[in-house]
């Protein structure tokens, strides 16, 4: 199987992820935080040596200030349901993931005022645009590093700048990027960044995660035990106890160690450039094939290594399927839970496919899903 499917989850990981992960359930596999005995007392270290971890990759000053989730989507969701009360002000744009517009619609029924801008596909936000949307009601202003949709890249640091400038909060959904482009949250002036720890990260599925500013106290989404205060009825204050309720997916956190570990030693320039390379080679080879429909960023643009395009006449599904079983090329079509990003570049209801490439794919397998494609829209001409 060619698996062109990164963007949802990376595969293969490295190999120090499959054994650190293993060596966990086999070799410690108790709670962390809850007992005093040595495999609980190693099972805890486990935690703090993935928190101080991401902590170094992101520059978060205090490692207590990473809160690890599920995934990106909870840690949007705490971010976004921690913060905003009824009567604030956001701005986000219009290529955001479900994981942002749903949580921002259901607190606009509640009383929060929200502008989304609209953004290209293929160039992005300008940083004038967020600026001119700033009341004096604005509380927050949320967007995704990069769009799972179409690749494009946004200018986090300049907006991060009139964020800090104006004195709003800024949040940013790295899903696409944490991994393969540098994020420094002190340097880009962003307050929440959520990550995924399953896609650039190269961890197991089951852990992302919120980086938060020193200064911000969120409301909890949940409450419950956390091995600390135990004698109080109510939350700790500090964090990251005060939004880690519950066991923790140590052997996720585990995997996901060992794969910052991996980035670290081969480096996010040398991983970034070589996606870049093969993204650019299959975005050239989509572009000379006849009825290829490709969207986003033109070629010689910095972008993510998220590519969607659709073959003119034939739905989006139907050339996934034959990719799939026709040539053993694993994909994703439809809207890819991101539809305000589709109505943006005019692909809704049906979407597109989207070929996402990671570190461990070749130029062989590059070529193999160019041929296919050729392949497909001959075959439907």
């Amino acid at each position: 199987m060619i698996y062109f499917d990164n963007a949802a989850t990376t595969w293969p990981k490295p190999e120090a992820v499959y054994k650190a992960a293993d060596y966990f359930m086999r070799e410690l596999g108790a709670n962390p935080g809850r007992s005093g005995h040595r495999m609980a007392l190693a099972a805890g270290q486990i935690i703090v040596d993935a928190r101080n971890l991401v902590a170094k990759l992101f520059n978060v000053p205090d490692p207590s200030l990473v809160i690890f989730t599920l995934n990106t989507t909870e840690a949007l969701n705490l971010g976004i349901k921690g913060l905003l009360k009824p009567g604030d002000h956001v701005i986000t744009s219009s290529l955001e993931h479900n994981s942002v517009v749903r949580p921002l619609e259901t607190l606009r029924n509640k009383g929060i005022e929200l502008t989304k801008l609209t953004t290209s596909g293929s160039s992005g936000l300008l940083p004038e645009q967020v600026e001119e949307a700033i009341k004096e009601n604005t509380k927050l202003i949320i967007l995704t590093h990069a769009s799972n949709v179409t690749g494009v890249i946004n200018p986090i640091r300049e907006i991060g700048k009139i964020a800090r400038d104006r004195g709003v909060l800024f949040m940013v959904d790295s899903a696409q990027t944490a991994g393969v482009f540098p994020i420094d949250v002190q340097a880009m002036g962003i307050d929440l960044l959520a990550f995924a720890g399953h896609k650039g990260l190269l961890g197991p599925q089951g852990v992302g995660g919120l980086c938060i500013s020193k200064d911000l106290q969120l409301t909890p989404l949940k409450e419950g035990g956390t091995g600390s205060n135990s004698e109080s009825l109510l939350q700790p204050d500090k964090s990251p106890d005060r939004y880690e309720s519950g066991t923790s997916n140590t052997p996720g956190l585990a995997g996901l160690a060992a794969g910052i570990q991996f980035i670290s030693e081969i480096g996010l320039e040398q991983i970034r450039e070589k996606e870049r390379i093969l993204t650019e080679r299959l975005l050239s080879g989509l572009k000379l094939i006849p009825k290829v429909i490709v969207y986003g960023p033109p070629l010689g643009t910095e972008r993510s290594s998220v590519i969607s395009f659709n073959i003119e006449g034939v739905d989006p599904s139907e050339v996934s399927l034959v990719l799939d079983q026709s040539f053993e090329i694993a994909t994703r079509s439809g809207l890819h839970c991101a539809p305000d990003a589709h109505r943006t570049i005019g692909t809704l209801p049906k979407g597109t496919v989207r070929l996402s490439l990671g570190y461990f794919n070749t130029v062989e397998e590059v070529d193999k899903c160019l041929e296919a494609v050729s392949t497909i829209s001959e075959n439907f001409i």
